[in-house]
């Protein structure tokens, strides 16, 4: 067993290896279901993320301060799906959430125009629609290169 310390001083023990998401919904489904992303020991951590020892906790909601960052990180990376959907050979440089919102660097034969803008939003709303789950995935320096072999920036 281990023990996790809430904001609010309380301890609980749990199983180790139980990841953050269990850890909310071991207080409300509401809570679990609101959860973005979890805080270990100070460090944001995704909700898969299994706890083997100790800790403190918080559970990240979207009325917490790092929310917003979270948000604009996931929103970045759907906005480079849908730009994948409709501009097959697109190639992207850095994607970061910045503090007034998100971008991404891309190269494309033709320049993106604000013109654009709607069908891209639209392709970002289908695509949240779909429900994709959003998962963490840890892999080698070589297997990273093989995935993203063909998207020169990526590589560098």
């Amino acid at each position: 067993m281990i023990k996790v310390t809430f904001p609010d001083g309380a301890v609980k023990e749990f199983e180790q290896g139980i990841s953050v998401k269990d850890i909310a919904e071991s207080i409300s489904k509401s809570l679990a279901k609101k959860a973005l992303a979890g805080k270990v020991n100070g460090e944001l951590v995704d909700l898969d993320h299994a706890l083997t020892e100790d800790a403190s906790i918080e559970i990240v909601t979207p009325d917490h301060e790092d929310a917003l960052g979270i948000l604009r990180h996931s929103t970045a990376h759907l906005l480079a799906h849908a730009l994948t959907r409709l501009y097959p050979g697109i190639h992207f440089g850095v994607g970061p959430a910045i503090e007034s919102g998100f971008y991404y660097d891309t190269d494309m034969p033709n320049q993106l125009t604000e013109d654009a803008l709607p069908e891209v939003e639209a392709e970002m709303m289908k695509i949240v629609k779909e429900n994709y789950p959003i998962v963490r995935r840890e892999v080698s320096r070589a297997e990273a290169l093989e995935i993203f072999a063909k998207d020169p920036y990526k590589v560098e």
